[in-house]
Parts: C-alpha cells; structure tokens; sequence
C-alpha cells in the first residue's frame, strides 16, 4: 500500500505551503552566496599540454575554448572499453544540447570529454541524438590528474581519491550471493563489467583563459552535480520525489532503452 502526508483542507496546504516557502528561500539565498564563493576561488595555472581527439581534428585544452574566455567540461563515464555510455551520465546529457547555445552566448564553451576513443563517442553520440562538443582525452593523462579517470594499478592498491578524498576503490562492494546490485546492472548497460566501469568518475570543471593563459578555477563531483541533473530537479518536486531504488531494476536507463529491460548495451 502506497503511504502519503496525510489529506488537508486548501487552507491547510497553503499554510504548510507557506511554510516550506520560507526554507525554500532560504535554500536559493544560500546557493547565491556559494555561487559567488564559487567565483572567488583562485586559480591555477594549467601548463601541461593536454591533448584531445574533437570533430574538428587533434586539440589542446586552450582549442576546447573555442574563442571564448571560459569553459565548463563534464567529466563522461565512457572509458576506452565500454561499449556505451554510463547511464547515469547519459541521463544527465540528455539535457546539455539545449543549454550550448545559450552558455556560447554567455561567452561559456562547453565540452563533454570522456577517455573513449573518438569514434566510439560518435556512435553513441548518433545513437543517443544529442549535438552537444564531445572530445575524447585517449591520448592525455587530463582524466587523470583531474581524478575522474583510475588504472588498474591504482584500483588494485586502492590509491585513488575521488571528491577531494581517499577511497579504498572506485567499485563499490556487492554482497555475496546477491542478486545484481545497481553497479553491476550499470555496468552492464555500459558493456562492461563493474570494475572496468568504476575506473571512470563523473564531474564537472571549469576553466578560464585570460592572456592566452588557461587556468583552472573550480571542478565538483558525486552529489555536486545534482543541480545539474535537470531530470532529479524536475523529480525532486513530484509528489513521490526520485523514486529511487537501490534493491530493484536500475531507476533509469539509456533514454532509447526503457522498456526493454533485456537490451542494455547494444
């Protein structure tokens, strides 16, 4: 039986309703105190010639500006042996085709950047029907040194950090004698096993060039992209929230594969 609040009168919604408001106010005048916070954090220099594959041809991170005076990267699970996106960031990149144009217009360059070869991105790229920049850093230690990206070695020693902490290891544990907990069924539908898959990380970073010279002024992972995540935001104010579940069948999908619980990566 489903449970909800209990059933009011329209006056006594309004009344909680008002009082809600007041939290939810508060809530955006702490975002835009962060959001200042955010713009005067310092920068750092970037020096290291960062390579990438784009549409356009082999590129270094200033090409990635595309002219303009900043950046915002999101960091893509897509390593070299999926054979699809990660779901979960692919259900946050459903959302990116139509806020390029605005953000170029607000002199923003934007790039997704994944560790897959070009032509895999294309595939999915096609598949998926998005148009957004995507350039693949195959050649470049940039997921690396920005924590998104483990070896093996690392995954093996659990040297890895993630979110501005250390980690035992980017794979979370899995019962014995379970049946297949989400990260394994993510996994799945990105056509690789659970520990290939969570040797890639989600995040998002931002970069300024001023005189020719780029330098990096802010990267936020895990719950940090939340606010991001256009469909959460839409959920979060349905009346059962994001009707998440971490016992059952994954919550999402690859938009073109819900309904089809058999056919993940193809």
């Amino acid at each position: 039986m489903t449970t909800h609040p209990k059933i009011a009168t329209r006056d006594q919604w309004l009344a909680a309703r008002l009082d809600l408001l007041k939290d939810e106010k508060e809530l955006t005048r702490r975002s835009d105190e962060l959001a200042r916070r955010r713009m005067e954090l310092p920068w750092v220099r970037i020096d290291k010639p960062y390579r990438f594959e784009t549409d356009a041809g082999p590129a270094l991170l200033a090409d990635l500006f595309k002219g303009r005076s900043q950046l915002l990267v999101y960091h893509f699970m897509f390593g070299p042996d999926y054979q699809a996106g990660c779901p979960s960031c692919s259900s946050i990149a459903d959302g990116f085709n139509g806020i390029v144009t605005h953000l170029e217009h607000h002199d923003v360059a934007f790039s997704a950047v994944s560790r897959a070869p070009l032509q895999k991105l294309h595939a999915f790229k096609q598949r998926m029907g998005w148009t957004f920049p995507w350039a693949s850093s195959s050649d470049s230690d940039f997921n690396f040194e920005f924590n998104v990206s483990y070896s093996e070695e690392q995954e093996r020693s659990g040297e890895t950090t993630y979110n501005y902490r250390r980690s035992d290891g980017p794979a979370p544990a899995e019962e014995p004698g379970s049946e297949p907990a989400w990260p394994t069924r993510f996994a799945e539908m990105a056509g690789t096993d659970r520990r290939t898959y969570f040797r890639e990380a989600p995040g998002v970073s931002a970069f300024v060039m001023d005189n020719g010279v780029v330098y990096h002024t802010y990267s936020t992972y895990a719950r940090g992209l939340d606010g991001l995540w256009n469909m959460y935001q839409w959920l979060d104010r349905a009346p059962r929230g994001r009707n998440e579940s971490f016992d059952r069948e994954p919550w999402l999908r690859h938009h073109d594969r819900y309904g089809d619980l058999t056919a993940h990566a193809r």
